[in-house]
């Protein structure tokens, strides 16, 4: 099959890295592949494959972009990897009474997830690809080296519970881009002095897109043909950039860096405004900003999305 340039929304099974599904992928014949957004093996749902000239997209997908979370904990036990996946370091078995739906620690639970919107920063997972010095904090974690702590900044615009049957509670959760729910469940696991992990997790929105969408491995592997019918083009992708269309002559110019000429037709000129820029038939060309060039609005080229 010929390489493909566009986006595959796929339902990432568990049990495989996001590696191990663009290797199965990549034997379709699309060698150039690349995926936004990883999923831990545990987890499922929606994994963003990008495939041809929109590999090029990977920094601009993740800008702004919210993800959706249907995830479920486990309190009373503490893992190496803060998840069901690691080793289990502590547990904490929980009495008769706390076990209830009416508990004090039931409460606590879902104060502590509604709590989750007002975090605006988490712990690093030491099982995680963030890197120190070059190297990923896992290969640190698992050469039994010291890990630093890792802090990032993060945003929570929901948090809420599905239903809580102790020790297990299932959440649902909208956050920024790059954060981790593993962590979110390990840091109420100590608010709350029992420890919890994560048991299970699925992407159910990555965007622009939701599960409702993504296909599923075992389609795509068997059904090759239908693969380029699935292929989300990349307009899809950049809902909110302005769409321009350029002429012929103006396309040899953007393929050697130079900016576009505003012009009325384009619609209004906001510096710092982004837009895709497709040629007259269709094919994207570029990803570019509005900017001024000596007082002259202009498209400034941020990525070229053509084919060298």
């Amino acid at each position: 099959m010929e390489q493909q340039h566009g986006i595959l929304v796929l339902d990432k099974p568990k049990g495989l890295s996001s590696a191990q599904c663009l290797t199965r992928i990549k034997r379709l014949g699309q060698k150039k592949i690349g995926h936004c957004g990883t999923l831990d093996p545990m987890a499922t749902g929606v994994l963003l494959v990008l495939l041809g000239n929109a590999t090029k997209l990977s920094n601009y997908l993740l800008e702004g972009g919210e993800k959706t979370y249907a995830g479920t904990l486990r309190l009373g036990v503490t893992t190496d990897t803060w998840d069901m996946e690691g080793r289990i370091v502590e547990k904490h078995p929980l009495s008769s009474e706390d076990l209830t739906a009416e508990s004090s620690l039931a409460d606590a639970v879902r104060r502590g997830v509604d709590a989750w919107t007002d975090v605006t920063e988490q712990p690093v997972p030491p099982y995680s690809a963030a890197k120190h010095d070059g190297r990923p904090l896992y290969k640190l974690a698992r050469a039994g080296e010291v890990v630093p702590q890792k802090v990032k900044s993060i945003h929570i615009s929901y948090a809420g519970i599905q239903w809580v049957e102790l020790p297990d509670v299932r959440f649902r959760v909208t956050c920024s881009s790059g954060s981790y729910i593993r962590s979110l469940a390990h840091s109420l696991g100590i608010r709350l002095g029992c420890g919890a992990t994560l048991t299970e997790l699925t992407r159910e929105y990555s965007h622009p897109f939701g599960l409702d969408e993504a296909h599923s491995l075992d389609d795509v592997l068997a059904t090759p043909d239908k693969l380029a019918e699935w292929i989300r083009p990349i307009s899809d992708a950049l809902p909110a950039w302005k769409k321009i269309s350029i002429l012929p002559r103006q396309e040899a110019d953007l393929r050697h860096g130079k900016p576009v000429p505003h012009n009325p037709g384009f619609g209004d000129h906001k510096p710092g405004e982004r837009a895709l820029i497709s040629a007259f038939d269709g094919v994207p060309l570029a990803l570019a900003e509005a900017r001024e060039d000596r007082d002259v609005p202009v498209w400034s080229v941020l990525r070229g999305l053509f084919t060298q």
